[in-house]
């Protein structure tokens, strides 16, 4: 696992550098005004810049898994530690140099990439949880090969995920926060996921129990 030592240590500071260019963007516009309202502050060739920043920034965490990974799924499980690990300290850093979010319930503009992604900030934290969760377990269990449909069922929850993000993206370009987040698509999409990953294992568990006790019996 030194690898992962490593590719930790670098989600970590590539976190401190996000963290800080957002807070230089911030000091263009009160500390506390509306992250939907500082989007349409920041100039329209900033916006651009800052997109061009955001697929820079995976495109790191990208290259940083591919060199960690002695295969294309350690090399994945590797990416999805990076971009967890990135995600939350990217707020923790946020906190630390201007405390901000006041809350974790507190709404942000969370991508750019290809429309806004709005949502309150514990939304992606969670995500990225159970990014650094999964990662973790199977990273330690190298024999372990999920069936397709493990993988099939990760991957729509997480387009559930995304899309509970971009619905309404819209606001964001009204200059205005959603009326409520849409955590009954959240929650579908990380069930679907966390079934993806666990189903399988789960569903050979109950039918070994099964078997034993209709063996004892």
């Amino acid at each position: 696992m030194k690898n992962g030592v490593w590719v930790v240590f670098y989600a970590i500071a590539m976190a401190a550098v996000e963290s800080a260019v957002v807070v230089y963007l911030r000091a263009l516009h009160p500390v506390d005004a509306s992250l939907t309202v500082l989007l349409h502050e920041i100039p329209a060739n900033f916006i651009s810049i800052e997109m061009g920043r955001e697929a820079a920034t995976l495109a790191m965490l990208l290259a940083v898994a591919a060199v960690a990974g002695r295969n294309v799924r350690d090399g994945f499980l590797y990416f999805a530690l990076a971009f967890g690990i990135w995600d939350i300290f990217y707020y923790i850093w946020l906190w630390v140099f201007i405390g901000w979010p006041p809350s974790l319930f507190t709404w942000d503009v969370l991508f750019l990439i290809p429309v806004p992604w709005l949502g309150p900030v514990i939304a992606p934290v969670l995500v990225s949880l159970g990014l650094v969760t999964g990662s973790l377990w199977l990273l330690a269990r190298p024999s372990v090969r999920l069936p397709r449909l493990a993988w099939g069922l990760a991957i729509v929850g997480a387009l559930v995920i995304v899309l509970s993000f971009t619905v309404d993206y819209r606001y964001a370009l009204a200059r205005s926060e959603p009326p409520r987040f849409r955590w009954e698509l959240f929650w579908t999409g990380m069930v679907v996921a966390v079934m993806g990953l666990t189903g399988d294992r789960v569903f050979r568990t109950l039918k070994r129990v099964v078997n034993s006790a209709s063996l004892r019996s």
